[in-house]
């Protein structure tokens, strides 16, 4: 079903460039890995303890855990997404008073990933939708619901890859449930804008 391509990249040049002003250099017990570029930062127990529950609360979220076979599939994916956004923005609303925190900056990637998804789910929505008059799942045009894979699968590494290194500041160990083996290990880099570095 997944065909490879990356039908949209992510852009998180301003976040990374946050992430080195924030951190400059210096030292920390926790390494963060990003797309392109590593950090050393020093989590607050409150930052740690958030982590655990993004970590619990998402870690068995679906969308994260499985590929999409149809229309339905989808429709269940998008909504499940808009959950995992709602508990994020649950979170940096509990951190507000650590913006420049290392969490803080995690749940942004994610958020930032979700919202660049839906922008571009949004283009993938101009196309016409007509039920298939035999299979009420089938509705999407063949090529239409493709780029809805691919596009679901960039994104569920991406925040796969995010929830790792939310693992990371909380002090657990990456889940080896609720989310696909593929998806831990170094970031698909090709799903990025590359940072233009001076």
């Amino acid at each position: 079903m997944r065909s490879g391509v990356v039908p949209f990249k992510f852009d998180l040049r301003e976040l990374l460039g946050r992430a080195r002003r924030q951190v400059g250099s210096r030292l920390g017990d926790v390494t963060l890995n990003l797309p392109f570029v590593s950090i050393a930062v020093n989590p607050k127990d409150r930052e740690r303890q958030v982590a655990r529950e993004v970590v619990i609360r998402l870690r068995d979220r679906r969308v994260l855990s499985a590929w999409e076979c149809c229309d339905d599939c989808i429709d269940r994916a998008l909504a499940s997404l808009q959950e995992i956004r709602q508990t994020l923005l649950d979170k940096q609303v509990e951190l507000s008073d650590v913006p420049d925190g290392p969490l803080s900056l995690l749940l942004d990637a994610m958020t930032m990933g979700i919202r660049q998804f839906l922008t571009y789910e949004e283009l993938l929505k101009r196309g016409h939708e007509v039920p298939h008059p035999r299979f009420r799942d089938f509705r999407r045009p063949a090529d239409m619901r493709q780029a809805y894979f691919d596009a679901l699968e960039i994104l569920r590494g991406h925040l796969s890859r995010c929830l790792g290194q939310v693992a990371v500041i909380a002090g657990m160990e990456t889940p080896t449930t609720g989310l696909i083996a593929n998806y831990r290990g170094p970031w698909q880099l090709e799903a990025y804008v590359p940072e233009q570095r001076s």
